[in-house]
């Protein structure tokens, strides 16, 4: 994933957070080079990451500021996984205070630290905070959770993205039986496009489904097949996402569960596909698209 798109995702959750009216301040940053990383424990080992994005503050002290595992607010959240506050950050005894003077700048007193935990590892820390020693109750606490863990969604659909784009990023496989793997990776493509807000990466998931469905004719060495009769069929995005989701094997319900669509509405998008392509059932419907170029 690059940086600029997890800048976005990262500033999305403070202003979450800050929108609630509880916390005052609010700022925080992801693990470099994180991306991806699956199966590691939430917390072990030296890892630090820095704080790059601010909203709510009056001065640039914190920007930039290296957090490494172990050391205060955040550092903690860093090395257990698990949340974190202090009424008065300068003079708790549960932190360490290597950064009280970027935090005595700004003026900070009340502070919380809430981890974002991808595929079981710290991704990266959230803070909030106050300009005076009040504690922070649970409703602060818990619109921090709710916005870390809508953090962790956006960064786990990215994780998903990337992944996805390097295997339909590298050369095509002309084994006929590895097209099982292009079809479903496909779907998945096409069903995760519509739930990235970011427009650049969306376009470029579609256009990685475009190259595997143009990829699946005859020079793919796959066998030929019959030429359609007369121009393609013009489906819509929508059409296309259901259609694809249909061709991996999903029922009516598990494709609008996969695409965030109501059964009837994956039924309408389906009808239409089939009359366009001039199909009958399901089946002819997938043949005709593969057929026209567009379905791998």
């Amino acid at each position: 994933m690059d940086a600029r798109g997890e800048a976005i995702e990262v500033r999305s959750a403070l202003l979450r957070m800050r929108r609630s009216g509880l916390l005052q301040v609010a700022f925080g940053g992801l693990v470099a080079g994180a991306s991806g990383a699956a199966g590691a424990p939430a917390g072990g080992g030296t890892r630090r990451f820095r704080i790059t994005e601010l909203t709510g503050t009056a001065t640039e002290e914190l920007r930039g500021l290296g957090i490494v595992t172990g050391t205060g607010l955040g550092g903690k959240t860093l090395a257990t996984g698990r949340p974190y506050a202090v009424t008065d950050y300068s003079s708790s005894r549960a932190i360490s205070h290597e950064y009280d003077a970027a935090v005595a700048v700004e003026g900070l007193h009340s502070v919380l630290a809430v981890p974002v935990v991808v595929h079981r590892r710290v991704r990266g820390v959230l803070y909030g905070a106050l300009r005076q020693p009040f504690a922070l109750g649970d409703r602060a606490l818990n619109v921090a959770l709710d916005a870390a863990r809508e953090l962790e969604q956006s960064l786990a659909v990215r994780d998903e993205a990337q992944r996805l784009l390097s295997f339909a990023q590298a050369p095509l496989a002309a084994d006929p039986r590895a097209w099982e793997e292009v079809r479903a990776a496909h779907s998945e493509l096409r069903a995760l496009a519509v739930r990235i807000p970011d427009a650049r990466l969306r376009q470029e998931l579609l256009t990685a489904c475009a190259r595997l469905a143009a990829a699946g004719g005859p020079a793919a060495g796959r066998e030929a097949a019959p030429a359609p009769a007369g121009p393609p069929a013009q489906l819509t995005p929508r059409e296309l996402d259901v259609l694809s989701s249909v061709a991996s094997g999903a029922t009516n319900s598990a494709a609008a569960a996969r695409l965030r669509l109501r059964p009837e509405t994956v039924k309408s998008y389906l009808r239409s596909a089939m009359r366009k392509l001039g199909a009958h059932t399901r089946l002819e419907a997938v043949v005709a698209a593969r057929r026209a170029g567009l379905l791998p």
